[in-house]
């Protein structure tokens, strides 16, 4: 506290003696060295405290680092063989599937480029041997039995069914095979199934006329209705809008890790699952008690004879009807959705599609369905549809599981690993396909490309796509109707993903107008 004192006849002010003054701005400014003092101890605590905290940030930095090292070191060393294949493992359970799921195809260039068309990798939970080399995938999809089964992802088998046909081996494959090539053969579709494909199309297309609409979203619904409308005449409802919701949630599950926590897509996938078996349950106990004839896929699959050795009971019958709808949806609805976007953006391919289609309308009454003769005639259709499948990859390649040893290009594939054969690239081969980055549906109509050894758009072997004419069948209905209806601009420039999934992340808009 200031005590004042007369000097001199001056009266004057001073502090205690355990204060001083100083000048500053101007201004007198009283300072306690005590509170200066612990201040002064406060602010080197502080400070301590800071660089014990640093210090701790910067030693769990490190130990983590150093973790990670070890882990992946460890999970290298553990898969070093010298029989087996280079390449690298990743983390020891993820391995290197986020590398593999973001960047997809340079993922793989990449690996190409440091390790050869065969190598080692450990992808979708599993390790597994990358294979690029066009001559051995034939031979391994021409084998299969000979030390190969199939081995798709855990995710897959589980979302679509231990019995579905992509899953399922040795004599029940053969089984389930045959009744798959029953339900969609040529006279089948010719006689049943094309004119419900017709029906559906004109309808469903026929108010977009002065809209813009997202393609993407209306190929997805349009591909998946037709399905449902052709495996069991379900038509535009609450059963089907119900299928479409958990059917989408179903497929998103198909491609994931097997993690099954809340919110990731494996379980969203097996919740979905779930939902479409009771379902299609429901839908066959209906089916048994009407005396309804339907004409569908699922009659003739109740109508199997007893006695027959292709006797499928409820489960294999559900699961070869996910299996139909989860391949004609993924399948129809990109390859329609990237067609438009390709006959789009190429004026002479729309021209020459156009025309080949207004010829066959203009030799029809507007009530006339499309009938066998005409989709057959629809060559440069065919074309553009082949052209699509090779420039919009809807399957990169086809997952095989070794029962043995193999013995590959001097390597040694252990038993039970996994080997991708991956067909994406055969696509982009210059020798195969010149100028492979131009979008030339008449590369189809000049060679006969589609009977080449190394063709694999539909895959190979005894697992080569048994509903490829029916997916053809339902595009090419598709663009006739569109394309001989409407005229159509891009809205927004909207951007596209090839990997792992053909999508338009914000949709693929288009403004639509009769012709």
């Amino acid at each position: 506290m200031l005590r004042p004192v007369t000097c001199c006849g001056e009266t004057v002010f001073f502090f205690p003696q355990e204060q001083v003054t100083f000048f500053f701005c101007g201004m007198w400014r009283p300072i306690n060295r005590h509170a200066d003092t612990k201040a002064e101890s406060c602010r080197s605590s502080s400070l301590v405290a800071n660089m014990v905290v640093l210090l701790m940030v910067l030693g769990l930095a490190l130990a983590f680092l150093v973790t990670c090292s070890s882990l992946l070191r460890w999970n290298e060393v553990r898969y070093r063989k010298k029989s087996l294949p280079p390449g690298t493992m990743g983390w020891p359970v993820f391995g290197e599937t986020t590398e593999f799921l973001k960047q997809g195809p340079s993922f793989m260039k990449n690996k190409r480029l440091r390790h050869g068309s065969l190598f080692k990798s450990h992808i979708l939970g599993c390790p597994t041997v990358v294979c690029m080399d066009p001559e051995l995938n034939r031979f391994i999809l021409m084998n299969e039995g000979k030390g190969f089964i199939p081995g798709y992802p855990q995710s897959m088998l589980d979302v679509l069914g231990r019995s579905n046909i992509a899953a399922v081996h040795g004599s029940l494959h053969k089984i389930m095979r045959s009744v798959m090539l029953g339900l969609v053969s040529p006279p089948l579709i010719r006689d049943q199934l094309l004119p419900k494909i017709d029906e559906f199309m004109r309808s469903y297309i026929d108010d977009w006329n002065g809209r813009v609409i997202d393609i993407q979203e209306k190929t997805k619904e349009m591909a998946l209705m037709s399905a449902l409308k052709q495996i069991a005449s379900i038509e535009t409802g609450p059963v089907s809008k119900g299928l479409r919701t958990e059917i989408f949630k179903l497929v998103l599950g198909t491609l994931s890790l097997p993690i099954n926590i809340p919110g990731t897509n494996y379980y969203r996938g097996l919740k979905a699952r779930k939902k479409v078996v009771s379902m299609l349950h429901g839908i066959i106990e209906q089916r048994r008690i009407s005396k309804c004839s339907y004409n569908d896929i699922l009659d003739h699959l109740l109508k199997i004879d007893p006695s027959s050795k292709v006797k499928l009971d409820d489960e294999q019958i559900i699961d070869l009807m996910i299996a139909l709808i989860y391949s004609g949806y993924e399948t129809v609805s990109t390859t329609s959705m990237m067609a438009v976007k390709y006959i789009h953006d190429h004026p002479r391919v729309l021209d020459e599609l156009r025309n080949e289609h207004l010829k066959i309308h203009n030799e029809k009454s507007r009530k006339d369905a499309i009938d066998w003769n005409n989709y057959k005639s629809m060559t440069f259709t065919r074309a553009v549809i082949l052209e699509t499948l090779r420039m919009a990859t809807v399957v990169n390649g086809v997952l095989r599981k070794t029962t043995q040893d193999m013995e590959m290009k001097g390597f040694t594939i252990p038993k039970g690993w996994r080997i991708y054969v991956y067909t994406r690239e055969i696509n982009y081969d210059p020798f195969m396909y010149p100028e492979p980055l131009t979008f030339n549906p008449w590369r189809w109509q000049e060679s006969n490309l589609d009977s080449h050894q190394h063709f694999m758009l539909f895959g190979g072997g005894s697992r080569m796509c048994p509903g490829k004419e029916l997916g053809t069948a339902e595009i090419a209905t598709f663009l006739h109707y569109f394309v001989t209806r409407y005229r159509w601009e891009e809205v927004g420039g909207d951007k596209i993903l090839k990997f792992p999934r053909v999508q338009a992340p914000n949709g693929l808009h288009i403004r639509v107008w009769e012709n």
